[in-house]
C-alpha cells in the first residue's frame, strides 16, 4: 500500500480537478502528515483515493470519526466547498410532529412516481471507518448491528443475510431485487473500503421489503425505508421508527458542528437522502431542466444512480443538501421540489 510521501507526490503532479487537489495544499500538508488517530488513522488514509484516482470529484474520506477533528484543517474546507456552505454549523436533529407531518401521497394518481426511497447513513461511535479497521472488528460491529435489527417488531421485523457464505439463490434473489450491494466502487476500493470483503457484512429487510440496513457497505449502517408509489410520507415515518428503534441499542458518531459523521464528507449532517423515480419526459426535455432542479435544490439522475442516463423518461429526484438544515427540512425542501415538477409536467 503506497505510504504518505508516494500519494503526496502522485497528487502534487496531477491536474486534478479533485476537493483534495483543490485544498490539499503544502502548508495542510505539512500541518498534518505526522499526525494521528488514537485508533491509528493517519493523512495517507484521507488522500489515498484521491491521490491514486485524480478524476475524483471529492477525493478525501474520514480515516474514523475521530479524523474529522484531528484532519481538520484538510476536511473542513471540504466540507464548506462540498456543501455550498459558508460556515460549519448545524442543528439538532429533528424529525419532525409524526402525527402532523403536513404532506402525504405526492402523488396519488400513480401516474407519475414510480417509488419514494428515503435513507440515512449512520456510524457506530467507538469504532472507526474502513481504513482503520481490521477484520476482527468488522465482524464485531456487524454481530452489534444484528442483535439490535433481530429485536426489531411489528412491520420493521425481518431478517439478516450476511454476505459470507451466501447462497447462490439467496444472491441471486437479492440482486433481482436490487438490494445486493458489491465491491465494484474503485474509488471506495482504494479507500479501502472494500477491505477483507465479504467479512463482517451483510443486509438487513423487513418481511414487505420497504425497510432494508446494509451493514459495511460504505458507512457502518445504511438506513432505507422504500416502498411503490408516491407516499412520502409512509416512506418516511417508517424510516424515523426505524432509526429510533436501533438509536436504543446503538450508539451513533456525531458532531455539533457537522451532524451526523460517515465515511465520506460528502454525506454529513443529516446524512438523508430523500428521491423518487418519477415520469417527467416533458419537463426532463426542457432546457432549463437543471435551472429547475437547482432553484428547488434538487439533484436529478438516471434511475441507475449517479452519471447514468435515464430510462423512458424516469429520472431519480432527490434533495441536494444534507448540511445546514433538520431532517425535517430536508424532507419538506424535496418534497415542496416534486410538487413543483410535478406542477410543470401536467402543464407543459
Amino acid at each position: 500500500m503506497a505510504d504518505l510521501p508516494e500519494l503526496w507526490n502522485k497528487l502534487s503532479s496531477t491536474d486534478s480537478q479533485s476537493l483534495l487537489k483543490k485544498h490539499c495544499t503544502q502548508e495542510v500538508y505539512d500541518k498534518l502528515k505526522d499526525k494521528k488517530t488514537s485508533n491509528g488513522g493517519t493523512l495517507a488514509d484521507c488522500i489515498r483515493s484521491g491521490s491514486q484516482n485524480p478524476e475524483s470529484g471529492v477525493g478525501v474520506y474520514a480515516s474514523c470519526p475521530e479524523g474529522y477533528t484531528v484532519f481538520a484543517d484538510l476536511l473542513n474546507p471540504v466540507i464548506l466547498d462540498y456543501h455550498k456552505i459558508s460556515e460549519l454549523k448545524h442543528p439538532e436533529c429533528d424529525f419532525g410532529d409524526m402525527a402532523n407531518l403536513g404532506f402525504g401521497d405526492l402523488d396519488p394518481s400513480g401516474e407519475m412516481i414510480v417509488s419514494t426511497r428515503v435513507r440515512v447513513g449512520r456510524s457506530h461511535a467507538k469504532y472507526g471507518f474502513p481504513p482503520t479497521l481490521n477484520k476482527e472488528q468488522r465482524v464485531e460491529m456487524q454481530n452489534i448491528t444484528k442483535a439490535a435489527l433481530e429485536g426489531l417488531t411489528g412491520e420493521l421485523k425481518g431478517t439478516y443475510y450476511p454476505l459470507e457464505g451466501m447462497t447462490k439463490e439467496t444472491q441471486k434473489q437479492l440482486t433481482d431485487d436490487h438490494f445486493l450491494f458489491n465491491d465494484s466502487d474503485r474509488f471506495l476500493k482504494a479507500a479501502g473500503g472494500y477491505d477483507d470483503w465479504p467479512a463482517g457484512r451483510g443486509i438487513f429487510f423487513n418481511d414487505n421489503k420497504t425497510f432494508l440496513v446494509w451493514v459495511n457497505e460504505e458507512d457502518h449502517i445504511r438506513i432505507i425505508s422504500m416502498q411503490k408509489g408516491g407516499d412520502l410520507s409512509a416512506v418516511y415515518k417508517r424510516l424515523v421508527a426505524g432509526i429510533k428503534e436501533l438509536e436504543k441499542k446503538l450508539e451513533f458518531a456525531r458532531l455539533p458542528q457537522l451532524g451526523y459523521l460517515t465515511f465520506c464528507p460528502s454525506n454529513l449532517g443529516t446524512t438523508l437522502r430523500a428521491s423518487v423515480h418519477i415520469k417527467i419526459p416533458k419537463v426532463a426535455a426542457m432546457p432549463e431542466f437543471k435551472e429547475i432542479c437547482d432553484k428547488h435544490n434538487l439533484q436529478a439522475r438516471g434511475i441507475h444512480g449517479e452519471h447514468t442516463e435515464s430510462v423512458g423518461g424516469v429520472y431519480d429526484i432527490s434533495n441536494k443538501r444534507r448540511m445546514g438544515l433538520s431532517e425535517i427540512e430536508a424532507i419538506q425542501e424535496m418534497r415542496r421540489g416534486v410538487e413543483e415538477i410535478i406542477k410543470l409536467e401536467k402543464s407543459a
